[in-house]
């Protein structure tokens, strides 16, 4: 169902998670690369991330239970297992060599305005659509209930209003106010945010319902078939893109040497690659990345997520992710 209310107070957890990680950390908050940083790579950049990614399932699930996903069943045969392990090894390769997914290319990529990350959203969005519709027949994309379009609004409940909105204005206020204030530049202060960061991040995707996969699936619906589109999740480019960008504009990281800094760190990390770095490999990774999320509606962040809830699922599709990565 759309969820109006869910999804902009979600997308504006993402908005500020991530900003907050290139304002006071001075990198980008791209999931794949952290989530594979992890397994290959382990270090205080990326780990206390995913620790906070992790972590946002705590308060979600004691306060706001409501707000967990109904994950269709974990895998029961070995059929299944099978393709679990064959999504997770396209999601695994295809972010690899697209050198991205959702958070950093269309979050933080489109408000950097990356030419690159532009191509990259293009590509695995067409192919996602595709995949959702084409390849699948449009059997993937779960129908709401009989009679209701899933264009139809839903609000929150009054306890879910509460918790949401408190606790966007605790991250903003944490974010902009505490953080600038009581930490100072030092590693130790960088390892507090990421955690912090990855915290927001988790609880802005189950908020924004971009954890759950049958949310994301019925907005590929458009426009093949409306009474199962759901609009939501363009929203999140409303209030999640659109002041990221802003931000980016106002601080302009990394314009000049010495012109600014993060608040925590001496540098900024921004990727350098550009689109004369873009070959077959970019473009058939971002390709297969969008097959991937168009078939089952999972990306990096929502699948560290789901394996946590789901840990039937999480072991074929992380075993198949990290696969991906080796290849």
């Amino acid at each position: 169902m759309f969820t109006p209310v869910h999804t902009s107070l979600g997308a504006l957890l993402l908005f500020q998670s991530s900003s907050g990680l290139l304002v006071h950390n001075g990198a980008v908050f791209g999931v794949s690369s952290l989530l594979s940083g992890c397994v290959f790579r382990p270090s205080r950049d990326n780990l206390p991330i995913v620790a906070g990614l992790w972590s946002s399932v705590v308060p979600v699930y004691f306060f706001v239970p409501s707000l967990i996903p109904l994950y269709p069943p974990a895998p029961n045969s070995w059929a299944s297992v099978v393709s679990t392990l064959a999504t997770g090894f396209l999601l695994g390769w295809g972010t690899k060599n697209g050198r991205g997914c959702t958070s950093g290319h269309m979050l933080c990529g489109l408000s950097r305005l990356s030419p690159r990350s532009f191509i990259a959203t293009a590509i695995f969005f067409t192919t996602a659509l595709l995949a959702a519709n084409v390849v699948s027949r449009g059997q993937n994309i779960p129908s709401c209930p009989p009679g209701v379009p899933c264009y139809t609004p839903m609000y929150p409940s009054l306890a879910e209003l509460v918790f949401m909105v408190g606790t966007t204005i605790l991250t903003f206020v944490t974010n902009v106010f505490v953080i600038p204030w009581v930490l100072k530049r030092s590693e130790n202060s960088r390892t507090i945010f990421s955690y912090l960061a990855g915290l927001q991040f988790g609880m802005g995707l189950f908020f924004s319902g971009m954890a759950n996969p049958a949310k994301v699936l019925r907005f590929f619906a458009f426009p093949t078939d409306l009474s199962r589109f759901d609009p939501s999740l363009a929203l999140v480019i409303l209030f999640g893109i659109g002041p990221s960008l802003i931000t980016f504009l106002a601080v302009k990281p990394g314009q000049k040497a010495g012109e600014s800094k993060p608040t925590l760190a001496d540098s900024w990390r921004l990727p350098t690659a550009t689109v004369a770095d873009i070959d077959w490999r970019f473009i058939a990774g971002a390709a297969g990345f969008g097959v991937a999320w168009g078939l089952r509606g999972v990306c990096p962040g929502p699948a560290v997520l789901r394996a946590i809830l789901q840990p039937a699922w999480g072991l074929p599709e992380m075993v198949g992710y990290i696969l991906g990565n080796l290849a």
